[in-house]
């Protein structure tokens, strides 16, 4: 049996017990809370930090824009670069194309094939009475069996049929000299004998272009070869054929016919870009597609000028890359030589989107780039 004194020792001893445990539950949630609430500000401390952008972006004397990228970022964005491979580059001259409705050539074509016909039926005619004219005269002179009135039917119907003849000839030179003078010696020749230049135009295996210069500009001798560009940016080769006959009226510039392939996109009534040829070929660097960004209908590359530094640059599009980009000149090579022909405004810009020699250009994560650029210049706007 316990003793009532020894029941209330033990009853003490557990009341200090639980007592100790409270005070040690009460420190610890104190001091959670305090850890707890110190680590909220810090964190809310760094919030309120001025974040450092990795990126920046700045511009030149000539207003190009750089960009100044980290080496992580650079990373991340898969920044690759290259030296251009060098290629020649042609200066090309922008020209006004459009592709001819031939309804006027082929109605021209079947009038000389008209003519042809009835000249052929009148020269046959005038064969046959001619000889029985002959025939009648030498009856009728050996008093054999015909008269007079024969021998006179058969000199009337011989100099009919002589009539007639001339009259398709004249037919036939009236049909020959309209298609001269409505599509010129080349194009006419080509109407008048049939030959397979014509034909591939009449069933339209070939598209007639007429390439009209800017007003004020011409040229010593027209490319035999050029090319054209609908609005689709699609690319195709042209062939030189003759002078035109005529003018744009609307542009009033020296003009020329080219052929187009079918196979081409061009159809009539189509505004085409025609670009001629002109000059000597020059110093130029390959700009593959993969480093193009497009812009406001412009293109532009990125060159490396520093480690960490990027600048956008524009570049001229008119010299295509036989296996896609463009070929472009070396900043060496884009002034204007003396002789060059005449060019308007704005087609001898080459020098201002021309490329330095020798400067790492970005073939991998150019549109990367173009976007941090406007990411950093969004965030500077912000501040």
């Amino acid at each position: 049996m316990i003793s009532p004194q020894r029941s209330s020792w033990g009853g003490r001893l557990l009341r200090r017990f639980l007592a100790v445990v409270a005070i040690i539950g009460i420190a610890g949630v104190v001091v959670w809370g305090f850890i707890a609430g110190r680590g909220g500000a810090t964190m809310e401390a760094q919030r309120e930090q001025p974040v450092k952008a990795p990126v920046r972006v700045s511009y030149d004397n000539t207003g190009a824009p750089a960009i100044t990228l980290d080496p992580n970022l650079q990373q991340q964005a898969g920044i690759k670069v290259v030296i251009p491979q060098p290629a020649l580059y042609q200066q090309q001259l922008p020209a006004y194309g459009s592709v001819l409705d031939l309804q006027q050539f082929t109605d021209l074509s079947n009038t000389i094939a008209n003519a042809k016909a009835q000249l052929a039926i009148a020269q046959a005619k005038l064969t046959a009475s001619q000889a029985a004219f002959q025939r009648a005269q030498m009856l009728h002179k050996n008093e054999q069996n015909i008269s007079t009135a024969q021998l006179q039917a058969a000199d009337a119907t011989y100099q009919s049929d002589q009539a007639s003849l001339h009259a398709a000839q004249v037919q036939a030179q009236n049909a020959a000299a309209s298609a001269h003078q409505a599509w010129g010696p080349v194009l006419g020749q080509a109407l008048v004998k049939s030959a397979p230049a014509a034909k591939r135009l009449i069933e339209r295996k070939s598209m007639l272009i007429q390439v009209t210069l800017p007003s004020g500009v011409s040229l010593p001798q027209p490319p035999q070869t050029a090319s054209i560009q609908t609005d689709t940016g699609h690319r195709a080769s042209i062939e030189f054929v003759s002078p035109a006959t005529r003018t744009d009226p609307k542009i009033q510039g020296v003009s020329f016919f080219y052929t187009a392939d079918a196979a081409s996109g061009a159809l009539p009534g189509m505004n085409l870009i025609a670009f001629l040829p002109i000059g000597q070929p020059t110093a130029g660097v390959l700009v593959p597609d993969s480093a193009i960004v497009w812009l406001q209908d412009r293109a532009w590359v990125y060159l490396r000028t520093g480690s960490d530094t990027f600048t956008r640059r524009e570049i001229a599009t008119t010299f295509p890359a036989p296996a896609g980009g463009y070929i472009t000149q070396t900043a060496s090579a884009a002034s204007p030589s003396e002789g060059d022909p005449p060019t308007p405004n704005g087609a001898n810009d080459n020098a201002v989107r021309s490329l330095p020699t020798g400067t790492p250009l970005v073939v991998s994560g150019a549109q990367a780039l173009l976007s941090e650029e406007f990411r950093a210049q969004i965030q500077m706007g912000g501040d």
